[in-house]
């Protein structure tokens, strides 16, 4: 029976385990913090449950318009309940996507996994296992599928201290809103923050390196939105980019590459992801990384490794999850030899979850100016 190992148990994991396990095959997930990963208990699942508590919110403060009688001065936020809330829904799903893997025959191993050392006579490739109690186990595996994801960029010189200093990740700990938050980074991850937090009545600074919010994003979308912003009492610093945050006493600093300082509350980093590739042995058996270390692959999912794969964040194609659950089943349905069409990330649909949210798909107005069509 041909042997499935998966490192990593997000939507390109578990995914390729459903469509593993469907064909009669042998399959591990090895997941180190739960199954869903970083999208269902870090990322996708507890911000937009977060975001959503924000629009409510809103909404109460609207209510007088659409002929509802509210008090909305005592609509207050009970920021613990908040993050009660984001957290065990969070945990309910990866408990669901647990049960639904584990229920079609796949071994679940909760722990972290290499790649062993290649020898003769062995399996095609060996995966070092250690589990959560501290035991190890090598895995021999016919087929290998690197689906490790990232991880928040962290600057040496803006180190996360979990209290005033944090990536998106460390949000929910917080006791009370923030005073004054600092979002550095301007992409999408820093845009939903700016807009729930300013929602929940925050005062909130965005500190963009380019020259506008979401730089990735249509122009005249980006426009709408900081107008919005603005609108809103965002204060906005374009063209600024972060070279240090500290802590000051009760509060942050955030110098710019200009001298210029930004004091607050809160400093919320939001500059980017790094793949968790670093120390699961990839060197050892040559596959190819680029030189952020994410894994190069082929539009179905191949690695420079015969029967090794890698799907989602890890391999930095459009870091969706739901770009990283069809990476994961094309991976899979072509290691087992099925008939697949290659990805196409032209057609993918995606969403900016701001207040006006913004929706894409297809080509966008910059790579029709840019004449790559």
């Amino acid at each position: 029976m041909t042997r499935i190992v998966i490192m990593g148990g997000g939507p390109a994991g578990y995914e390729a385990a459903l469509v593993a396990a469907q064909h009669g095959k042998e399959v591990t997930v090895v997941e180190r913090d739960g199954m869903g990963g970083a999208c269902v208990l870090d990322d996708c699942v507890p911000s937009k449950t977060f975001i959503s508590s924000a629009a409510v919110r809103v909404d109460l403060h609207r209510a007088e318009d659409l002929g509802v009688l509210l008090d909305r001065n005592t609509a207050g936020i009970d920021l613990p309940k908040v993050h009660g809330r984001v957290l065990s829904l969070a945990r309910a799903q990866s408990a669901d996507i647990r049960d639904r893997v584990a229920g079609e025959g796949v071994r679940i191993v909760d722990g972290t996994a290499s790649f062993g050392e290649p020898a003769p006579g062995r399996a095609p490739q060996v995966v070092d296992v250690t589990t959560a109690d501290g035991a190890e186990e090598e895995i021999p595996a016919d087929i290998v599928l690197v689906a490790t994801g990232a991880t928040p960029r962290i600057l040496d010189s803006a180190r996360p201290d979990d209290e005033r200093i944090l990536t998106w990740r460390q949000l929910y700990d917080l006791p009370a809103l923030p005073e004054h938050l600092i979002v550095v980074g301007s992409g999408v991850t820093g845009a939903e923050f700016v807009s729930a937090y300013v929602e929940l009545g925050c005062r909130v600074t965005l500190v963009s390196s380019r020259d506008r919010v979401l730089p990735g994003e249509d122009a005249d979308a980006a426009a709408v939105l900081q107008e919005v912003f603005t609108e809103r009492g965002v204060e906005i610093l374009a063209n600024a980019r972060a070279e240090s945050v500290t802590r000051d006493g009760d509060g942050v600093v955030v110098t710019l590459t200009d001298g210029a300082q930004v004091r607050g509350s809160h400093a919320l980093m939001t500059v980017g992801s790094v793949p968790n590739t670093a120390g699961i042995g990839l060197e050892k058996i040559g596959i190819h990384t680029d030189g952020g270390g994410f894994v190069t692959v082929d539009r179905v999912s191949r690695t420079s490794v015969p029967g090794v794969y890698a799907a989602g964040d890890c391999t930095g194609v459009l870091m969706l999850a739901s770009v990283a659950a069809m990476q994961g089943r094309i991976a899979m349905w072509h290691a087992l030899g099925e008939g697949v069409a290659p990805i196409k990330l032209r057609t993918v649909a995606a969403n900016v979850f701001t207040r006006p949210e913004i929706a894409t798909v297809g080509i966008s107005q910059r790579v029709i100016d840019a004449g790559e069509v």
